[in-house]
């Protein structure tokens, strides 16, 4: 290898590096939508209390005319806008139902409508904002910068947007990746998990693909550029997020269903309620307060709260047991869902190297213990996540590590180390046992390939260049993962899909323990996604369940996507629809059972909702509907709905969701 691998960067790719500015995340209060929903809020709120303890009219009645102005006057703005194209949203009409309640005295019940779509508008455009932060924070992960070997052997650092196919470029150890492309010379471990999955980092040697944004580790090398910038991996996964987020149609709830027709037939019917009396010689007056008490006997506030009370309490719910459901519209199109595809590592696994099998060859005069503090004796000055692996394996059963001498570390082959005298050597096996043909090594051959035939990392242990032992490490399966599995399988009339970027061996493995046959490893981003999209095709709701970068572009594209929160990427879990904040996997079909309940209680409310509101209306039609008993009946339903909805709040309503969950 040449020494050019080993020269430390040079000052200028380090200045270049140190000016990259940090990635940045959108302040709540930055938007305005934000700020106008707060304010018409705390306006609000102060005028309420007002009110009700019998305050002077000028003492609340500014207070709510400006939540009314600070709260309206986007929605309204923004129904005018749909007016100049023809169409008429249920947000202008809930502003002109408020301006309607106050003119017949009903200011308070107007700014309640004022502030709760508001708020509406201010936490979808959360949402919106800190999804962008998100797909802006993943090109963080490639570098700004990469050192580019020149034909006469030296080096200058680019920006990595203007490395072109065929430059070489040179990685040194701890560096990310600039560009996808194939290793020329060198060797080393990449944590590629950002991109595949993969839980341990992948040994990468000359001839192989590496990725723009993997880690590279501890060795050092050439890479020959593959790919443009804007068609590496890492890019196109910014791209297939952000096209997903903009093509997906989200399930609307009942009354955006319906808006444009009832907003059109609300208004033609308060017109002719006004017109038609007045056109037959009745009272302008008379006309007016019939229009009014019509107006607000048919606004659809019942309506709203028919739907949002219960999908918002059982967001509530959730969230107290560690489920981050995002919006209402998240929460009810869990319980539509009827096909799940799960992500392997971090998802159904930990996500950590596990010591799961320890066997020290016969003749080699060690026990298991001894086997174990031999290897993370050897293995404790390295980084490895492997290493790291034994090291915690001796740890937890309370072993003494020696102290180590001549520590060397080799990418993709292992460590070296005196150990108490001895010459101890850990690593992979093939590249120790290099074809040896004695009888140690071929049993030694023997119980590395059983065990990663059945999804293990097999790890050799050598003393004084004669094996001793060989260690099997894998990720370790969560405990609720098999229940899980069952439960949804039980929700959803169909057994979950597995969707990994890791190897077949392993994944075949995991889905045997977990009951999963519809396996598909391999898988790169992209893959996942037509993975998905091949379900919603055949007419299936797809819930994605996963936790990385990788999982992001198919959490998008799915019906609804869920990322486990506490390893998760920041793209994963601002993707995701919900978040499991605890990594709790058995809350995914707790939740999806605690929607259906949701939406049951949704269409119960909008049925009280539409007898009322129909009761009502044919009443101040057919006869005279005094408007004070106008507005108890509408705020009566409006009492009615919103309690029932709250129902959802109770322990109770959590307890029987996951009950129904592990039927």
């Amino acid at each position: 290898m040449s020494s050019t691998l080993l020269e430390r960067p040079a000052p200028e790719v380090a200045a270049a590096s140190a000016s990259v500015a940090p990635r940045r995340r959108t302040r709540i209060f930055a938007l305005p939508e934000a700020r106008w929903a707060l304010a018409a809020l705390v306006l609000f709120l102060i005028a309420l209390p007002l009110q009700l303890t019998g305050a002077p009219a000028w003492a609340w009645g500014p207070l709510y005319a400006l939540a009314y102005a600070t709260g309206g006057w986007e929605p309204a703005w923004a129904g005018l806008q749909a007016l100049r194209e023809k169409t008429l949203d249920v947000d202008l009409l809930m502003i002109v139902a408020a301006i309607g309640a106050a003119a017949v005295g009903q200011v308070m019940d107007g700014a309640l409508l004022i502030v709760i779509f508001a708020t509406s508008g201010a936490l979808e455009a959360i949402a919106t904002a800190r999804t962008a932060d998100s797909v802006r924070g993943l090109l963080d992960l490639a570098p700004a910068t990469a050192t580019r070997l020149l034909d006469d052997g030296t080096e200058e650092s680019v920006r990595t947007e203007e490395l072109a196919v065929g430059d070489t470029i040179l990685v040194r150890p701890g560096e990310r990746i600039g560009a996808d492309g194939r290793v020329l010379d060198g060797a080393s471990d990449v944590d590629q998990a950002t991109i595949t999955g993969e839980p341990l980092p992948v040994a990468k040697e000359t001839g192989d693909e590496v990725f723009a944004g993997t880690l590279n580790g501890t060795g050092a090398l050439r890479v020959k550029v593959e790919r443009d910038a804007s068609d590496s991996v890492i890019a196109r996964i910014v791209k297939m997020v952000e096209e997903a987020s903009e093509t997906k149609a989200p399930t609307q709830l009942f009354i955006e269903k319906v808006e444009q027709r009832y907003s059109i037939g609300m208004v033609l019917a308060t017109l002719a309620v006004f017109a038609v009396p007045l056109a037959f010689g009745a009272a302008f007056t008379g006309s007016l307060l019939r229009a009014m008490t019509f107006m607000i006997v048919a606004s659809p506030c019942a309506v709203v709260l028919a739907t949002m009370p219960p999908l918002l309490s059982a967001m509530a719910n959730a969230g107290r047991h560690g489920v981050l459901v995002k919006s209402a519209v998240v929460m009810e199109r869990l319980g539509q869902v009827d096909a799940v595809a799960l992500d392997k590592t971090g998802t159904l696994t930990e996500g950590t190297p596990r010591v799961t099998d320890i066997r020290p060859l016969a003749g080699s005069g060690l026990s298991e213990e001894e086997l174990l503090a031999l290897a993370a004796s050897a293995e404790h000055p390295s980084e490895h996540p492997l290493a790291r692996a034994v090291v915690d394996a001796a740890r937890t059963r309370g072993l003494v590590l020696a102290t180590v001498e001549d520590f060397a570390s080799a990418p993709g082959i292992g460590v070296t180390a005196t150990v108490d005298g001895r010459s101890v050597a850990v690593g992979a096996p093939a590249r120790l046992l290099n074809g040896a043909e004695d009888a140690v090594s071929a049993r030694a051959a023997a119980i590395a390939t059983e065990l990663e035939d059945g999804g293990h990392t097999a790890v050799l242990i050598e003393a004084d260049s004669v094996p001793v032992g060989v260690l099997g490490i894998a990720d370790r399966l969560r405990p609720d993962a098999a229940g899980t599995v069952t439960a949804l399988t039980a929700l959803t009339g169909t057994k979950p899909m597995l969707v990994t970027g890791d190897n077949p061996r392993a994944a075949a493995r995991l889905a045997a323990e977990v009951g999963i046959t519809d396996v598909r490893a391999g898988l790169l981003p992209q893959d996942k996604v037509t993975a998905v999209k091949e379900q919603e095709t055949a007419g299936r709701k797809v819930l994605v369940i996963g936790d990385g970068v990788n999982d992001a572009p198919a959490l998008a594209a799915a019906h609804t996507g869920i990322a486990m929160g506490r390893a998760g990427s920041d793209l994963a879990l601002e993707t995701a629809d919900a978040v499991i904040v605890r990594d709790e996997l058995a809350t995914v079909p707790a939740v999806v059972a605690l929607s259906r309940r949701a939406r049951s209680f949704v269409v119960q409310n909008l049925v009280i909702a539409s007898v009322f509101i129909t009761a009502l209306v044919v009443w101040d039609l057919v006869a005279t509907l005094p408007l004070p008993l106008g507005v108890l009946g509408h705020e009566g339903s409006t009492v009615i709905v919103g309690l029932n909805g709250l129902r959802l709040l109770r322990e109770t309503a959590w307890t029987r969701a996951r009950a129904e969950g592990r039927k």
